[in-house]
């Protein structure tokens, strides 16, 4: 399917209803916004202010709502009120969603919006983000998964269309490692560093992150790093703001995420980078299930396997095969 044909089933999705999205000004919740401007009857764009989040975050959120045309609302939830959640365990991607999503749904009924949406695309559900979970919990709908947009798929259409975003939109409690606790000091300090690296280099995206007295810088453009030794003037900044070490990771951040599957003789297998509910993939499952146990999952041409392991059988073309891997991907509930 080609991308205007996705672009027409999200518009389709969206026309006519109250639509309310949790919006991140980011490219996915922009775009939904973008559409839902064009074709629903009336659009509310909700934000979350956390106190963990990039220096421009608000000022862009309101900037493209009020581009747009939509209304806007700011709900302001201090995460460093919540002791739990500075406790910064494994679960704490999951814990924010919780606590921001039950807010955005309260805000969205509050207003008579009964159409809540987010900005979840089907490329999300290969990587290794539990918040999902939260989105069903919470019965919001997710058109971009329904009409199989990736973050690629995205990504071109807000370029083609000259839409701008923010490439820069994710909390800064995901720059240090769990188990560690959250501190203001360590958010300021993280803070300070991105914003420096945007502010010295051409780079869009910037991500710091911290191991103790290390700090680990991630980029989109590592040559901006590196040109005209720029990397020693950023080094001793941020060893003045108390790192003893700074290191560049040489993989360079790529937020084009989409889907390929290893194709072969009308088979492919895929393995996810969680584990899968079995108990809970089957209540998901209504047709087609050949047999099932407590490790695998067995459909007439897909095996899910508890480990996260995907595998399509007698599959007579690759875009047969990966429709039916994206859409078993939506009936996949993992664990966390």
């Amino acid at each position: 399917m080609d991308l205007e044909n996705k672009i027409n089933i999200v518009k389709d999705i969206l026309k006519d209803k109250k639509v309310a999205i949790g919006f991140s000004g980011g490219a996915d919740s922009t775009l939904i916004a973008y559409l839902s401007s064009k074709v629903a009857e009336d659009t509310l764009a909700i934000t979350i202010n956390n106190h963990l989040l990039p220096s421009d975050f608000i000022e862009n959120t309101k900037e493209t709502a009020e581009s747009f045309g939509i209304r806007h609302e700011i709900v302001d939830i201090d995460f460093y009120e919540d002791e739990d959640f500075l406790k910064n365990s494994p679960k704490r991607c999951f814990t924010c969603r919780d606590m921001m999503y039950s807010t955005i749904k309260q805000v969205a009924c509050e207003n008579d919006f009964d159409f809540i949406c987010d900005g979840n695309n089907i490329s999300d559900l290969v990587q290794d983000r539990p918040g999902i979970l939260i989105t069903y919990k919470n019965g919001f709908k997710t058109p971009f998964i329904e009409a199989r947009l990736t973050s690629k798929d995205i990504h071109e259409y807000l370029d083609k269309n000259n839409i701008g975003y923010s490439r820069s939109t994710t909390c800064l409690a995901t720059r240090i490692p769990t188990d560690t606790q959250i501190t203001p000091e360590k958010i300021a300090k993280i803070s300070y560093g991105e914003d420096y690296i945007l502010d010295n280099t051409n780079c869009e995206i910037a991500k710091l992150r911290t191991f103790g007295e290390t700090g680990i810088i991630e980029v989109d453009n590592i040559d901006e790093i590196l040109h005209e030794d720029k990397f020693r003037q950023i080094n001793d900044e941020l060893k003045g703001q108390g790192f003893k070490k700074v290191a560049l990771n040489l993989e360079e951040i790529d937020d084009n995420e989409y889907i390929k599957l290893d194709y072969n003789d009308e088979s492919f297998s895929y393995q996810l980078p969680f584990t899968i509910n079995i108990e809970n993939t089957l209540k998901e499952i209504t047709d087609d299930v050949v047999s099932k146990s407590g490790e695998k999952i067995e459909l007439e041409k897909i095996s899910i396997f508890e480990s996260g392991l995907i595998e399509g059988h007698d599959l007579e073309s690759y875009d047969i095969a990966l429709n039916m891997f994206m859409d078993t991907l939506t009936k996949i509930r993992r664990n966390i």
